[in-house]
C-alpha cells in the first residue's frame, strides 16, 4: 500500500513527505528551483492549460472540471511515469501551488490514484 499525501508547495518540506512531486504545469511563483525541495516535476501531468483556464477554481465548475481531468488522465501518457514512481516510494507527496485548499486538480489526482485498481 502506498501512501499519496497533497501538500502545497508553499508548506515546509518534511521528512515524512517522503519523495516530492511537483504535479502543476507552471512553476510556483516565489520559489527557486533549490527552494522547492521537490524530487521531480512532472508538469504534463497537470490538467491542460485550457482545462485549468476555464475551472480556473470556480466552485461552481468543481463537478464538471473533475469529470474532464480524470478523461485527461485516463489519456494521458505521463500517467504510466506517475504510477512507476509511485511503486518505487512507500509516501509520494503531491505539491501544488494553488492557494484554493479545496478545489484544485491534486485533490483529483489524488482521488483518481486511489480509484485504480491495486
Amino acid at each position: 500500500m502506498h501512501n499519496i499525501p497533497i501538500k502545497r508547495i508553499y508548506e515546509p518540506a518534511a521528512e515524512t513527505d517522503g519523495y516530492r512531486v511537483l504535479i502543476d504545469r507552471l512553476w510556483p511563483r516565489g520559489l527557486t528551483k533549490e527552494g522547492a525541495m521537490i524530487d521531480e516535476w512532472m508538469k504534463n501531468i497537470a490538467p491542460s492549460v485550457t482545462l485549468r483556464k476555464w475551472f480556473n477554481h470556480d466552485p461552481q465548475k468543481w463537478q464538471q472540471f473533475q469529470h474532464e481531468y480524470f478523461t485527461e488522465l485516463v489519456n494521458n501518457p505521463v500517467l504510466k511515469n506517475l504510477l512507476a514512481t509511485i511503486q518505487k516510494h512507500k509516501t509520494i507527496t503531491l505539491l501544488y501551488a494553488a492557494k484554493d485548499e479545496q478545489y484544485n486538480h491534486a485533490i483529483v489526482l489524488q482521488h483518481f490514484l486511489e480509484t485504480l485498481p491495486k
